[in-house]
């Protein structure tokens, strides 16, 4: 998780972002001291459950309004390999530092750095696990094409890592294209949550339900409206006893059911975080802010 320090409404990212906006009479000052109240609230909470979090500073220059998302531009794998993505918007190409490299490389096992971002310039994205969302247990690689989402450069992640892309095209309530896969859909060890409407072709929507059911996932369906308060923004970690848990902000969580609640208990116990003027003027929420660290932890020599 990466700390903000200029924390704020990114006017690069909004037009394709339709959950970003400002918050009127709110000083600029204002809005990062909230952010950076929420930041170390959320950090606290996951520590409280046993989850290790690894925090690390934003700079101050040059100014990365989106520093606090940093699950887009970075993916640490399994097998010692770090990727690096290829940014939509100019000023988020600045939040790929390689002192936050060398920073992990420090405590874990980093054999290997993929880097797509030289795509760039050929105006072709792939956004990290937002574009991507990653079933590692079954290699597959869900994705809902759009201007942040290119479906050559997913190819090309599926090839390297060897993951089986699962193609489809999702709308927002504006009708545009799904910016980021993971506003929509976030997978656990044996459940989905899907706003399956917004996948208006038939026969898409038909292959990513099945293709969850296949893999032995229930499914648990969300609404636009559940969608806009961020309820498909999730995602499950383990804890360092191995205990599962759905990390989700607390708007996210108001908008549930009690059924769908209950269906999620099952499975992961919920962590909901009051992150409401990150959500508000990022455009992003409880997902967005946590990059998975799966890449093997060194063993020190005593």
């Amino acid at each position: 998780m990466v700390r903000p320090s200029t924390f704020g409404f990114n006017a690069e990212t909004a037009a394709s972002n339709a959950f970003q906006s400002q918050i009127a009479g709110a000083s600029s000052d204002q809005i990062k001291e909230k952010a950076l109240l929420e930041f170390d609230n959320f950090v606290a909470m996951l520590q409280q459950k046993n989850i290790h979090v690894v925090v690390i500073e934003d700079t101050a220059a040059p100014e990365k309004p989106d520093a606090i998302f940093p699950n887009n531009w970075i993916t640490l794998h399994r097998n010692g390999t770090i990727a690096l993505y290829p940014m939509h918007a100019i000023n988020r190409r600045f939040e790929r530092r390689q002192e936050i490299v060398d920073k992990l490389s420090q405590d874990f096992e980093v054999k290997n750095l993929v880097d797509f971002s030289h795509h760039e310039k050929d105006n072709k994205y792939l956004e990290g696990t937002g574009s991507m969302i990653l079933d590692h247990q079954n290699r597959l690689a869900y994705a809902c094409l759009s201007p942040r989402t290119d479906q050559n450069l997913l190819q090309e992640f599926c090839q390297e890592f060897e993951f089986e892309p699962v193609v489809f095209r999702a709308y927002d309530h504006r009708g545009g294209l799904v910016y980021h896969t993971n506003v929509i859909l976030c997978i656990g060890h044996q459940f989905a949550v899907l706003c399956t409407s917004t996948i208006r072709d038939e026969q898409e929507r038909k292959h990513v339900l099945e293709t969850l059911s296949h893999t032995g996932h229930e499914i648990i369906d969300i609404t636009t409206e559940q969608l806009r308060q961020y309820a498909g923004n999730m995602l499950e970690v383990k804890n360092q006893s191995g205990q599962h848990f759905l990390v989700m902000s607390e708007q996210a969580y108001k908008s549930l059911r009690p059924d769908q609640v209950q269906k999620i208990e099952k499975y992961a116990e919920i962590i909901a975080v009051p992150i409401y003027t990150i959500e508000h003027v990022g455009g992003g929420s409880a997902r967005c802010m946590m990059a998975e660290i799966f890449l093997p932890e060194k063993v020190l020599n005593s």
